[in-house]
């Protein structure tokens, strides 16, 4: 089964309702936005980091169009040398190639070592958007149910204001 079915399958399982809108592969955040132009919800960009020693790994969770600073990062978390993982690293913790980087990886995270870290200024939206695991679509679930979908899974989330 492919990476889009997995997802689909699995937040039917759990519950949450979904719309996907498929369009042409996007490598970029910016590229996959011009797709879903004028539909409700947050743009977001998802980045899978580590810290200097590849030990800590972080999904860091923010509006695609908003800069982050690494060093201001750092001291939030903290850590020290917060920086992209390798493609190696992300298809080992999350099982996917760079370009669909998204919440649902962690349906792959066996080792369940993935920390993470929501912007607080995208959690007022309604609709939050994330790649189903593949750049040719582009999902819409409501913010409870990405909460829901942390939970269900198992997973903590830290909310900071990046």
């Amino acid at each position: 089964m492919n990476q889009y079915h997995f997802v689909k399958e699995k937040l039917d399982e759990m519950n949450i309702t979904y719309r996907i809108i498929e369009h042409p592969p996007a490598m970029t955040t910016e590229e996959a936005d011009r797709y879903i132009e004028g539909e409700e919800g947050v743009k977001t960009k998802t980045l899978f980091l580590c810290n200097k020693k590849s030990k800590a790994y972080y999904l860091v969770v923010t509006d695609g169009a908003k800069p982050i600073d690494m060093k201001a990062l750092e001291e939030l978390i903290p850590t020290k040398g917060l920086h992209f993982c390798s493609g190696e690293k992300l298809m080992h913790k999350l099982g996917l190639p760079a370009g669909t980087v998204s919440i649902f990886g962690l349906l792959n995270n066996e080792e369940h070592d993935v920390n993470i870290i929501l912007d607080q200024g995208i959690l007022d939206e309604r609709y939050i958007t994330f790649h189903p695991n593949v750049n040719t679509a582009t999902a819409f679930i409501t913010m409870d149910d990405m909460y829901r979908f942390f939970d269900a899974l198992g997973y903590e989330y830290r909310i900071l204001e990046l």
